[in-house]
């Protein structure tokens, strides 16, 4: 039934221009397609939408995901254009300059990960991760 469709993550923004100007200026995306209420920005197959909302997201878990082969260049340009990644220190999860070892993984990414979060202005939690093989 859905084993075919494609899956595109949507994620709320209070100010739909603030987050714009952050996703371009904070992470070199422009939206691909835009509409009242809403952007909708595409990289490589995949596709995020940012729509206007009274909501405020929890922030408290990953709420989309970036696939990198190298982490370290990743963060370090982030951080270049102002991105502040999160810092955490508790049993079984220490970043280090921003990034942690993570154990473990599906199979068919690797055995582990390499991981970072941050926030973007509408407090919603992204992260970046780079498979470890």
């Amino acid at each position: 039934m859905l084993e075919s469709a494609k899956v595109a993550t949507r994620l709320p923004a209070q100010d739909l221009q603030r987050a714009r100007a952050f996703y371009s200026e904070k992470l070199g995306l422009d939206p691909e397609e835009e509409r009242e209420g809403g952007l909708l920005y595409r990289l490589g197959d995949s596709e995020f939408g940012l729509f206007q909302s009274v909501g405020k997201p929890s922030g408290d878990h990953t709420q989309m995901g970036f696939e990198v082969d190298d982490i370290d260049a990743v963060v370090d340009g982030l951080r270049r254009r102002g991105v502040v990644f999160e810092e955490y220190d508790f049993p079984g999860l220490t970043t280090v300059n921003g990034i942690t070892e993570i154990e473990g993984n599906y199979p068919s990414k690797g055995k582990g990960e390499r991981a970072a979060w941050f926030r973007d202005s509408e407090g919603n939690m992204l992260g970046i991760g780079q498979p470890v093989r």
